[in-house]
């Protein structure tokens, strides 16, 4: 019992350390939605008003895209202990990183109670929660998200509170009501939760169905009317705001506007046009949605995404996938083990169910396969893998000191694995902690506190301030609003006067005024600052300032008008 506490609280530090380690300068700079994250916490701290005026709002409207707001609720505390900076927006994902793993550890416990497959390391006994913890306090995937201000982290985080506690209530079930609070929040944590908990909550009913309608009802019912207490306001606004369906209307592949319609629409023209019917019905648009959903769906199983290349690059290390390369071969062992292997049929089938689940949300959307929007896919893979991993070193385990003549074979395949795992491993934490500002920093949107540190300390000679706002400097006026701690209580005015906000054209507060620059048409009267990229200038401007990213490329000039 002493050794697995001591395994538990190194595998926890582990974790914390990885995840907070630098947590303010890697990645490099917050991207926009973690500033826009930010300044409505830090809005709703001194107002009680998001940032267009709203008062204690569950949706922020944001950039446009109606982002579920309890991430910024949470994060209110870690701002007023900490201001408003880098460090308070990403430490609350990578607290809710670190207990999700504690959580697994639990779960596992449950799901795996009278398992017996252990891995032996001389006389330190590791099983399946142990193995399961470690893997995911070291997951690639798992740390890329614990150490941005994503909801999609604090969205898995609940879900694994809530399966937890509604297998741990199967048995004490005043637990039901708490899982069924942790359901309900995960739907105000991110957009894909308003898919998943539906499918998350039908299949632990339908898995445990034999011993959840034994408990006694009133429990049941108390969770049952939590859940839908919780699930009234958002659903209501959901469907009562068209607004608040922008976001999924813009990914989706249902949308009129996407690239996917207007191709299908393009080739059904062509086909009437040749009168070719076979064409016609093949391409008919409810036959590409289901190849779509169903491509979308299966892409996110695409080992080359999963191990190699990743989608975008905020979503993962240079040069790597989202699980390490040496976990590939006891994936499929862990997955032939959990269908062929002595487990509780109960568990085998909530790890599958939830396993094919996880891709559903994000397969009806368009940019995949898609590392955020899957994230409920944790720790699945990480049971898989630590149970292909003891399975397979308890079989080496086995070997003889001579097999085919071959003196010393297990020996030899261990020293291969570790040898695979420390150069795996080590090259990850390289590409992550030393090369992802050097490869991404652009990504990262670097630069912004550089150049808005340089414009505070002239812009008081100065009657205007222009700043662009054209690719890569999109929603500009949010990382002025969070780096200058500008006022939101007037900031909630001016932008009310101004009409800005969202993906208006022009955004403007106090002097600052936010717009494309064409340097052709400005009036270059002394009186007037130019923050812009490069290219928004020509060669004669007067250059004050150059601020450039990480890997040498001019990023943001500061330019005298």
């Amino acid at each position: 019992m002493f050794k697995k506490i001591i395994i538990f609280i190194f595998i926890v530090f582990i974790a914390s350390v990885l995840r907070l380690w630098q947590l303010g300068n890697i990645p490099p700079s917050p991207d926009w939605d973690e500033a826009a994250l930010a300044y409505s916490a830090y809005s709703i701290m001194q107002t009680g008003k998001d940032e267009y005026g709203i008062s204690f709002p569950i949706i922020l409207r944001s950039f446009d895209d109606y982002k579920p707001a309890l991430y910024s609720y949470i994060a209110i505390p870690f701002i007023k202990i900490f201001g408003l900076n880098v460090i308070a927006i990403r430490l609350p994902s990578a607290v809710f990183g670190i207990t999700t793993i504690i959580a697994v550890y639990f779960l596992m416990k449950e799901l795996f109670k009278n398992t017996t497959l252990k891995l032996e390391i001389g006389n330190w006994k590791l099983e399946i929660p142990e193995v399961a913890m470690l893997l995911l306090a070291i997951s690639p995937w798992h740390l890329q998200f614990s150490r941005i201000a994503f909801e999609s982290n604090l969205g898995l985080s609940l879900n694994i509170f809530a399966i937890f506690l509604f297998v741990k209530g199967l048995k004490k079930p005043m637990l039901l009501p708490f899982s069924a609070f942790f359901l309900g929040l995960s739907l105000y944590a991110y957009q894909s939760e308003k898919v998943f908990v539906p499918l998350l909550c039908l299949i632990l009913v339908l898995v445990y169905r034999k011993t959840f309608f034994r408990l006694p009802k009133k429990y049941i019912i108390f969770a049952f009317f939590i859940g839908i207490a919780l699930t009234v306001p958002i659903a209501y606004y959901t469907f009562t705001q068209k607004a608040a369906l922008a976001r999924a209307q813009g990914v989706s592949i249902f949308t009129e506007s996407t690239p996917f319609v207007k191709q299908y629409t393009k080739r059904i023209v062509i086909d009437k046009k040749n009168h070719d019917i076979f064409g016609f019905f093949v391409d008919n648009r409810r036959i590409a949605y289901v190849k779509a959903v169903i491509d979308g769906y299966l892409s996110h199983y695409n080992l080359y995404w999963l191990f190699l290349s990743g989608d975008i690059s905020r979503h993962h290390a240079p040069e790597m996938g989202l699980l390490y390369l040496w976990e590939l071969p006891f994936l499929f062992i862990g997955i032939y083990q959990m269908v062929f292997g002595f487990f509780p049929k109960n568990t085998k089938y909530l790890i599958f169910l939830w396993f094919f689940a996880a891709p559903i949300p994000a397969s009806v959307t368009t940019g995949v396969p898609h590392a955020v929007r899957t994230l409920n896919f944790l720790p699945t893979f990480q049971i898989f893998i630590a149970i292909g991993l003891i399975a397979a070193f308890a079989k080496i385990s086995s070997i003889k000191y001579q097999v085919l003549n071959i003196i010393g074979l297990r020996y030899t395949l261990i020293s291969c694995f570790l040898l695979m795992f420390t150069f795996n491993f080590l090259y990850y934490l390289n590409q992550y902690f030393v090369q992802q500002n050097n490869f991404y920093s652009e990504s990262w949107q670097y630069g912004y506190k550089e150049a808005i540190d340089d414009v505070k300390k002239i812009e008081n000679r100065y009657q205007k301030v222009i700043v662009s706002n054209q690719p890569h400097l999109d929603q500009s006026y949010m990382f002025f609003l969070f780096y200058l701690q500008y006022p939101p209580n007037l900031y909630q005015e001016e932008a009310k006067k101004n009409n800005s906000g969202g993906f208006a054209e022009t955004h403007q507060f106090g002097k600052y005024i936010f717009r494309p620059i064409v340097w052709e048409n400005e009036k270059k009267d002394g009186k007037t600052l130019y923050v812009g990229r490069q290219e928004d200038f020509h060669d004669s401007a007067h250059v004050i300032k150059k601020i450039f990213f990480l890997n040498g490329k001019a990023a943001i000039s500061i330019v005298d008008g």
